[in-house]
């Protein structure tokens, strides 16, 4: 019998405090960058176990040094790393079921976990299959994330063995060609917004096959496909085109088929995005901006693309223009609030954190980053709950800073046992 079969599962919360409404869940992470280690990010903000498992031969999670460098003293680590792996174990692990001791230690791990969480991609060359785990652990949910999709569900093998990067899954959903002006080429959007997408997707799906292993007690796989996050998100381009052969087109800042909505520069160099669909909508920026409705009527001057192409609809939206250029950003602002307009300025991350309403709701924390032994302030929580909100119980730890706590505390290695692991690559 080996070893992970005679030991004990023993539930959680045991590392960590107890709180949220995921208290009582483990999650163990085989991820970087990005969408992985987010969603079990999201789950360690509300209360999961979450011990993320760091390669030692190449330093941890990528994202531990991405650049820019936040520094202090003779440390560094990336703002990335403190925001998104706070509230995790850092245990240090190569990950390979072809030597022995690193198979003892992940199949004691999955047999004491409820979620496993991964987007290595490539897991058979490691021996690691669903069909091994659910036996170690028949209640376990595995979630598997990746650019192209994983085997178990389908797809050409060619696609499945893709590397996979969140701008990638932008170009091939269709998402993409949407994104840019109609002369100039396409473009993505940036900050991994759907590596966070599909984060979100993750949590989802691992929080559904949770409440159907408290209903049965049978654990199962998840396969969660960048590329088709992506194409999940696309509204209407899909029916259109089944339906009507209707392709939609980039089309810049401005909408072309109805106004006002779009991008407009302001008296102090700022922007604001206005957007204002429906007749009730029109007209309500209109009488806020003083501009006549019985001229410019919404069937003549906003509501089709011919109305906006047409003579009266590009005076209309020279007055538009000509009505922000006389006003700063928050001048307009406060009028399209006055009016219950829809418009917002387009603000940078400096000016987002100086507003009164983000800070009234709390949404600005202070943790101490593991790694740099410091205080630091980053972003809290979404979403925001009355009777079990999200926790920060440690910031971002530092590398393999949790590996021999677990290793005695949770699977019961001697101080022998581990000391023998040392200076062979496996935990070091």
């Amino acid at each position: 019998m080996d070893r992970w079969e005679k030991i004990e599962r023993k539930p959680a919360p045991y590392l960590i405090p107890s709180f949220g409404p995921l208290s009582g869940i483990r999650v163990l992470l085989n991820g970087t960058v990005v969408a992985a280690p987010f969603a079990a990010t999201m789950m360690s903000d509300f209360g999961a176990e979450v011990i993320a498992l760091e390669r030692p031969k190449v330093g941890g999670d990528p994202a531990r040094h991405q650049k820019p460098q936040i520094t202090s003293g003779d440390k560094s680590i990336s703002g990335s790393w403190m925001q998104n792996a706070r509230n995790k174990l850092s245990f240090l692990l190569e990950t390979n079921l072809n030597v022995p001791e690193c198979r003892e230690i992940f199949l004691s791990l999955i047999k004491n976990s409820d979620v496993w969480i991964e987007n290595m991609v490539w897991i058979d060359k490691l021996g690691i299959s669903d069909e091994l785990l659910l036996q170690v652990n028949p209640k376990l949910v595995i979630c598997h994330i990746s650019g192209f999709g994983t085997a178990g569900f389908g797809g050409e093998q060619k696609h499945i063995n893709r590397p996979g990067y969140d701008p990638l899954g932008q170009a091939e959903s269709g998402w993409g060609l949407l994104q840019g002006w109609p002369d100039r080429e396409p473009y993505y959007a940036q900050q991994y917004i759907g590596d966070y997408l599909n984060g979100l997707f993750a949590v989802n799906g691992i929080l559904m096959a949770y409440m159907h292993v408290q209903k049965t007690g049978k654990g199962q796989s998840i396969d969660v496909c960048l590329t088709e996050g992506w194409m999940r998100v696309m509204d209407d381009n899909f029916p259109l085109w089944t339906e009507m052969k209707t392709l939609k087109q980039r089309q810049g800042i401005k909408q072309t088929t109805y106004q006002p909505g779009g991008i407009f520069p302001t008296k102090d160099g700022k922007y604001i995005n206005l957007g204002s669909y429906g007749k009730t909508a029109y007209n309500k920026v209109l009488k806020g901006f003083g501009i006549d409705t019985e001229k410019y009527s919404y069937e003549k001057a906003g509501g089709s693309a011919e109305a906006v192409a047409s003579p009266l609809g590009k005076e209309l939206d020279a007055t538009f223009q000509k009505f922000f250029m006389e006003h700063t950003a928050d001048e307009a602002l406060e009028i399209c609030i006055e009016n219950k307009i829809g418009a917002a300025v387009v603000r940078d991350a400096g000016d987002v954190y100086v507003q009164s309403h983000w800070r009234e709701r709390g949404d600005w924390i202070t943790y101490t980053d593991q790694t740099l032994d410091k205080n630091i302030e980053a972003f809290g929580f979404v979403p925001k709950m009355s009777e079990t909100p999200g926790a920060v119980w440690r910031g971002a730890p530092a590398l393999g800073q949790d590996t021999e706590r677990v290793l005695s505390q949770l699977l019961d290695y001697s101080p022998e046992e581990i000391q023998a692991l040392k200076g062979n690559g496996i935990i070091d």
